[in-house]
């Protein structure tokens, strides 16, 4: 593992060292989890805005889309345990 060094202002250093006290876990530990969980994070953006712009392509290209009113009936059954009939794509297309 290679060592990297990190500067923080007093400011937070102290907030850290605040929350950290009593936990049982170092601050080491703390900024390691810190790091690892906005960089989950990160990720899953990049993969989220890769799949939205991915989909708006497949749209333009088939003409093909969704009424939002439907989805959004769709998603209310499905949530209220309802039966849901899946809504159908439609041209958007004159």
């Amino acid at each position: 593992m290679s060592a990297t060094t990190i500067k923080l202002t007093p400011t937070l250093r102290a907030r850290v060292a605040a929350v950290v006290a009593g936990s049982g876990r170092s601050m080491h530990a703390f900024m390691i989890e810190a790091i690892e969980q906005q960089t989950a994070m990160a990720e899953r953006r990049r993969a989220f805005i890769e799949d939205a712009l991915d989909a708006r392509e497949q749209a333009l290209e088939s003409g093909r889309g969704h009424d939002a009113k439907d989805v959004h009936e769709y998603i209310a059954a499905k949530v209220s345990r309802k039966r849901a009939v899946r809504p159908k794509a439609r041209s958007w297309r004159g």
